[in-house]
């Protein structure tokens, strides 16, 4: 159980006085973290066309090596659903296979050395130019992508027939698997997928604390047994591992600069959005975390990127800090960044003992706990959010899950972005403030007083930002928005994590002037629009 943390609690100590002081806590949190892991790590590098070792490769190396030099506490570090769609991608582009595999390490080491330059020159805050709607349509549109793919595997279906095939053409060929489907793999996914949708949903705390993926581990395991997979079904139904030390090695291959446009845009692709996704997943573990302790999300992009080159070099997946194994390492009560370093050491040990039991795990169960985190990526409740906050909000989610399933997840954000700004210059937002919001800083007494004029929106947040952001700890702040014609959702949402961050530190901020303002939503973080009025004072 968690000791229940408060304001007077003190801080959990960094570094080896860290480990001395919680190390059984933190192992076995990190062992519960583990168990997450392991099943999940694998159904990633399978997805993403890389040898299934890899994976926990990937996140072994996030553990034990990262966890060292990351600027977050509470953060896990491994491989992510949300990259199975570029990685893939750059497999099948460079060829396939082992060359295409081989190829895509040389793009996910440079990407790696790229992100370490984003952190030395502290460009964590970028992210901040990407709008919400269109960060949430490109993980729906990660999670529809998820789904067409493995709901094949699940059906048992011969991959021949669905290599190389694009998401619209893996969704239109479901029914022709269903008729094809192989009864004995189809009811272990069935099974499983049930599992992991429905253990979230379980009344019993002591049951909701064992994570849904060993449960399924526990099902399909004996199960397989039962029916004799190793016997009775194609070779492409179970797990094919390997020994880790003979695939231990330099596998990267960097022959893909050859092609030089196709080896620059998956470049691009890993270092934004593994960027982006580790630093929004940074940003919601600091707003768990019980001690309120800030993390340096640059210094965090630094670690990752090291990851991702030694990962890259020895032939593992992109990295990035996980968002639902750092919600579970927070909520099993992890204190320090020893129980990310627990759980690479206790997938090692595992590999190293209990390999074969790894081999006995059926891919149909690997596709159900994938489909489900498609699903939990694409929720209707998704495109309900999106629609509450305001239907342009919807409008630019939409066009990115769009452009994301018919092009790739580049165009499919840039494609949100533009919309974005063709609706903010539609409501009103003046052209001079696209990049650039008037923003004054003044003192008095004991109070802080900003003023920000014109538009305030994504385009324009890290000069906000940066002003805000400038201010000294423990004062009043008062952030006045009246002289703004528009102020958009993901500025809104950006002012609450300030708020947030500043008076956890012992301030006060208070955000006013919209009181002139009409949402276009009817969530409370809903960009608001200023009304018109016929005559003024």
């Amino acid at each position: 159980m968690n000791n229940i943390v408060t304001a007077t609690t003190p801080k959990p100590k960094d570094g080896l006085a860290g480990l001395a002081a919680h190390w059984q806590q933190d192992a076995l949190t990190g062992f519960i973290v583990f168990l997450l892991a392991l099943p999940l790590s694998l159904g990633i590098a399978k997805a993403s066309e890389f040898p299934p070792i890899m994976g926990i490769i990937t996140a072994i190396i996030g553990g034990l090596v990262v966890s060292m030099f990351a600027g977050s506490r509470l953060t896990i570090k491994g491989p992510a659903a949300g990259l199975i769609v570029i990685v893939a991608g750059a497999v099948a582009e460079f060829g396939g296979g082992d060359q295409g595999w081989h190829y895509a390490l040389g793009a996910i080491v440079v990407a790696g050395m790229l992100q370490v330059l984003f952190g030395v020159f502290k460009l964590g805050k970028l992210t901040d130019v990407f709008p919400l709607s269109a960060i949430h349509g490109m993980l729906a549109a990660i999670g529809i992508i998820i789904i067409s793919k493995q709901v094949h595997v699940l059906l048992d279906v011969d991959p021949a027939l669905t290599k190389g095939k694009e998401p619209f053409e893996l969704l239109a060929m479901i029914p022709q698997s269903l008729l094809h489907l192989d009864w004995k793999a189809t009811f272990i996914g069935v099974i499983c997928l049930f599992i992991m949708l429905g253990w979230p949903m379980l009344k019993n705390k002591w049951l909701k604390k064992i994570p849904a993926p060993l449960v399924v581990l526990l099902v399909a395991i004996p199960a397989e047994l039962a029916f004799d997979f190793e016997h009775t079904e194609p070779k492409y139904a179970l797990v094919h591992l390997g020994n880790l030390l003979d695939n231990l090695g330099v596998n990267v291959s960097f022959g893909g600069i050859s092609h030089a446009l196709v080896f620059a845009k998956y470049v691009l692709m890993f270092a934004l959005v593994g960027t982006l996704e580790s630093l929004l997943t940074v940003k919601a573990i600091d707003m768990l975390d019980p001690w309120r302790r800030k993390s340096n999300a640059n210094k965090d992009l630094i670690a990752v990127g090291l990851g991702n080159i030694v990962s890259g070099i020895l032939g593992g997946l992109p990295m990035i800090s996980e968002v639902a194994r750092s919600s579970a390492n927070v909520a099993n009560g992890a204190h320090t960044r020893w129980s990310n370093f627990f759980h690479g050491f206790w997938l090692l040990l595992f590999v190293l003992l209990a390999a074969p039991i790894i081999e006995l795990i059926p891919n149909c169960a690997l596709a159900a706990m994938l489909i489900s985190v498609g699903i939990r990526l694409a929720h209707p409740r998704e495109f309900a959010h999106m629609f509450k906050i305001g239907p342009s909000q919807l409008i630019v989610f939409v066009v990115t899950i769009i452009a994301t399933l018919a092009v790739d997840l580049l165009v499919g954000i840039a494609a949100g972005m533009l919309c974005k700004i063709i609706i903010h210059l539609l409501n009103g937002k003046p052209l001079s403030s696209i990049f650039k919001a008037p923003t004054s800083v003044s003192f008095t007494d004991d109070s802080y007083y900003v003023s920000i004029s014109k538009a305030a929106v994504f385009t324009n947040l890290i000069g906000i930002k940066d002003k805000l952001y400038a201010i000294p700890y423990g004062f009043n702040v008062v952030i006045d928005l009246q002289h703004t014609r528009l102020v958009d959702h993901t500025v809104l949402e950006n002012l609450q994590h300030f708020k947030h961050d500043y008076e956890a530190a012992g301030g006060q901020v208070e955000i006013v002037g919209l009181d002139d303002h009409q949402p276009m939503g009817k969530h409370h973080l809903a960009a608001r629009k200023k009304r018109k009025h016929k005559h003024r004072h």
